[in-house]
């Protein structure tokens, strides 16, 4: 792609004009990373990626998306992969109902990719002089936009505290028996939308909760609207990076109040023992693709400070293997273990088992590559799904169960995390 640099300090709506030009087209992706101070490894780079060619994938799909990159290799994709992935990899299936349809896996190729940085963007595509001519008129516009407010109806809560709390200490059970260590068990909500502007949610979400890993994915007629600010999987330089989330307290009232929380969840012994079980798991999953000996913790029980929660992330990374292949690397990792528990094929057939609706793309990740060697994926939590031709949403929250766990606290939180994303609609 040829490139060119603009300077946008001139023009003080750059980013909601950028955003909404984006929309035009049939495939979009944009990267909108906040709250990124000394995060380590850093978060996703701020960009807006468009285009109207969809990949072509066809099952198994990491194979087909293997042979394109390798065919490829200097190609610049964008897009998600799906939960359901796990079915090609393990002998699992996906049999509860959804209230909207995902493909596995989509991808497509940008023709523009607009980078930002500080007061400069840099315009990339292969016809570089009409981008630029419609990118700088598209700056300079003054005018404005329709306000959507939307109108969510039948909201629906597939599992009642109820039900939820009777799950849990069934799963409780399990891990007892000895079945699993620990699961990730969420719940789903789905409504019915009119007046919906899936754009226009998605800047408001960024403001109400703003995260190092926020995506915007337009494909055809489905939208994913993620604040996550969790890392599921980097690959730059040969180096491997897994940031799993496991621990999670709600901020504070008042400041005071906000520290004693946050020291609370650093010495919770449940909350270290959760997120080892997990540390434990990633380093296994990077160990199929890094040197012998180079999986190494580069941190574990950090603690980090959002809008709604703290959460507790560990940072564990390897050096990958010269002759595996960026795509292996994802697959060998491939559902996070941070979203399904351990051991992670017994936690996932479980997952099938008690849970009553479809994660689709929940749990699953949006990222990019930049080329056939570079990669970086978010986990999709935080997030609201969008199908415009049956103009349905849902939206998914959960918490890891392990024996200690309480399961009114469990409830709490998982209604403690969905409240951004309520908040965003006008539920709350």
């Amino acid at each position: 792609m040829k490139s060119t640099k603009i300077n946008i300090s001139s023009f003080p709506n750059y980013w909601k004009n950028l955003s909404n030009w984006s929309n035009r087209f049939q495939y979009v992706a944009i990267l909108y990373p906040q709250q990124i101070t000394q995060y380590p490894f850093g978060a996703f780079p701020k960009c807006i990626a468009v285009g109207n060619k969809k990949l072509n994938l066809n099952p198994p799909y990491f194979q087909s998306l293997k042979e394109f990159l390798q065919k490829n290799p200097d190609k610049n994709l964008y897009g998600y992969l799906g939960y359901d992935l796990k079915n090609e990899l393990e002998k699992l299936n996906s049999d509860n109902p959804s209230s909207i349809d995902w493909s596995p896996m989509s991808f497509f190729e940008p023709t523009c990719i607009i980078r930002f940085e500080n007061n400069e963007i840099t315009i990339e595509s292969n016809d570089l002089e009409y981008f630029q001519k419609d990118i700088q008129k598209v700056l300079s516009q003054e005018k404005e936009e329709n306000i959507f407010t939307p109108s969510i109806k039948n909201l629906q809560s597939w599992t009642s505290k109820k039900d939820y709390i009777k799950t849990v200490k069934t799963l409780r059970q399990h891990i007892e028996e000895g079945d699993i260590y620990e699961i990730n068990y969420c719940i789903n909500f789905s409504a019915s939308v009119k007046n919906f502007d899936a754009l226009q949610i998605f800047q408001k979400l960024s403001k109400e909760s703003p995260a190092p890993f926020a995506s915007f994915l337009k494909m055809d007629k489905q939208y994913i609207i993620s604040a996550s600010p969790e890392r599921f999987i980097k690959l730059k330089d040969n180096k491997i990076i897994s940031q799993p989330i496991k621990g999670t307290a709600r901020r504070g009232r008042t400041e005071s109040e906000d520290l004693e929380n946050k020291d609370r969840l650093s010495e919770s012994e449940k909350e270290r023992a959760e997120n080892m079980m997990i540390v434990d798991l990633v380093r296994n999953d990077l160990a199929k693709s890094g040197k012998t000996g180079s999986v190494k913790v580069e941190e574990i029980f950090g603690i980090y400070s959002f809008q709604q929660v703290h959460q507790m992330i560990s940072t564990i990374s390897a050096i990958k293997k010269k002759e595996i292949h960026p795509v292996d690397i994802i697959k060998n990792a491939f559902p996070m273990g941070s979203m399904t528990g351990a051991p992670k094929i017994s936690a996932m057939e479980l997952i099938e088992q008690y849970e009553n609706s479809k994660r689709n793309v929940f749990s699953g990740s949006i990222g990019y590559f930049n080329g056939e060697n570079q990669f970086d994926f978010n986990v999709l939590i935080r997030s609201i799904y969008y199908d415009e031709q049956t103009q349905t949403i849902n939206y998914q929250v959960g918490s890891a169960i392990t024996y200690d766990s309480d399961a009114e606290a469990e409830y709490e939180e998982c209604l403690l995390k969905a409240k951004a994303i309520e908040k965003t609609l006008g539920i709350i």
